[in-house]
């Protein structure tokens, strides 16, 4: 059962990547179809993820009613039916009807989907949420293909999303029958669902945790701040890379306008390639140690970046962010999960996911914006040492991912419970 479930899930974040790849690598054919002015463009794609944010924070409240399997199942179609929306229409008003639809149902999305995600990895007893998010970028170098290709052969966006959609629509819900939830307090399992492996009681409370209440109630904020700073430092540096690798790499490092599109490509590659190892070295090395030495080796490569004499050295930059930073993202949503669950169990461990989910969407909306400003202001050079200097920062709190004695990863992993020993191995 654990097995499908996993698989399962794993398609849904390759969906999502295929999904969001195709809609920000065209945006500027999006602009060109609903006559988007380049001063209303940031409002729209600002609109995107602050209402992502606005969907993360309902899903909160949602999944203490409904399972987070649920609240999978059906955003992950409203997103993909949103996008086919956003390729379909002509006029303004749709555009932005499209875009707040997708955007709040893509943090209900991405919410659900880790929340999925941490549940698995606790009944598996071992670091696999880093799979899930190699899953999810190689969604991402597919839908950038696809769109690569929609634009060289000059498609209208409904041609190049519909197929798309057609395909990934039907297997993503077909697949939802074998999502896995975490058992929850009091909940008896629904009928016909998969029974997951028995979790491991909780821990007790530490004294800043509220006593009693609800699993959301025990969350406080001293616990997740290191978490949610982590994550908007890991998301300003991906958006530092996605918005501005091309122009850097062509306008300050002398690149032609070819080898401007292959510094994100082999950001993504190896983005894939380190998330794809990362859940072996999180149980050999131990969380903590990855997350360090991923800060470790995204500021090395931003620092090459910076000082890159040409474009070829410039791109030796680029490819140690994407095996630095891959690790950061998943590693954060899986240590703030089990630190939750520490502390509140199952419900307590998705609030934190959904809350965590939030900052998200603050570096991406911050990072972008930021290195602009002080590349316009200063020089584009010494803005790339502000993600720099943020990624280090991350070293300050990579205590916080390493689990308590007794608890899974950092040499302590969990024996697997017999539910899991009948699911075999796994992926």
């Amino acid at each position: 059962m654990l097995r499908r479930g996993r698989a399962s899930l794993a398609f849904g974040f390759f969906a999502q990547g295929v999904a969001f790849a195709l809609l920000v690598t065209r945006i500027p054919a999006i602009q060109d179809r609903y006559r988007v002015s380049d001063a209303l463009l940031p409002v729209f794609l600002a609109a995107v993820p602050i209402l992502a944010g606005v969907g993360s924070v309902s899903t909160e409240q949602l999944v203490r009613r409904v399972r987070p399997s649920r609240v999978l199942r059906w955003s992950q179609p409203v997103v993909l039916l949103a996008l086919v929306g956003v390729g379909s229409g002509d006029r303004m008003p749709v555009l932005g009807v499209a875009l707040a639809v997708f955007g709040l149902s893509v943090g209900a999305l991405d919410a659900s989907m880790n929340m999925l995600g941490v549940s698995l990895q606790r009944a598996y007893g071992r670091s696999i949420m880093l799979g899930f998010h190699a899953a999810y970028s190689l969604g991402g170098i597919l839908g950038a293909s696809l769109a690569w290709a929609g634009a060289h052969w000059h498609l209208a966006l409904w041609v190049s999303y519909a197929p798309v959609v057609l395909v990934l629509l039907p297997a993503a819900f077909v697949g939802s029958r074998w999502y896995v939830d975490g058992e929850r307090p009091g909940e008896e399992r629904s009928e016909g669902g998969p029974a997951p492996a028995p979790e491991a009681p909780s821990a007790p409370a530490e004294p800043e945790a509220a006593s009693g209440g609800s699993g959301g109630g025990s969350l406080v904020f001293r616990m997740l701040l290191p978490f949610c700073l982590v994550m908007t430092f890991a998301y300003i540096g991906d958006s530092t890379v996605s918005n501005w690798s091309a122009k850097y790499l062509q306008d300050v490092l002398g690149g032609s306008e070819q080898l401007a599109t292959v510094p994100y490509n082999v950001y993504m590659v190896t983005t894939l390639v380190g998330r794809s190892l990362g859940d072996w070295g999180v149980r050999r090395l131990g969380a903590a140690t990855v997350v360090r030495l991923g800060a470790v080796v995204a500021a090395v490569g931003f620092a090459v970046v910076a000082v890159a004499p040409g474009a070829w050295v410039g791109m030796l930059g680029f490819t140690l962010l994407g095996l630095g930073l891959c690790v950061l993202v998943p590693g954060t949503f899986a240590a703030a999960g089990r630190r939750a669950f520490e502390q509140g169990g199952a419900e307590a461990s998705d609030t934190a996911i959904a809350r965590l989910n939030v900052f998200n969407y603050v570096g991406f909306l911050v990072g972008s914006p930021l290195v602009g400003a002080l590349g316009d202001a200063w020089s584009y050079r010494g803005a790339m040492c502000v993600p720099m200097v943020l990624v280090l920062a991350t070293l300050a709190y990579a205590r916080s991912f390493a689990p308590r004695a007794d608890r899974y990863g950092d040499g302590h992993e969990r024996a697997r419970a017999a539910d899991v020993g009948r699911a075999g191995n796994g992926l």
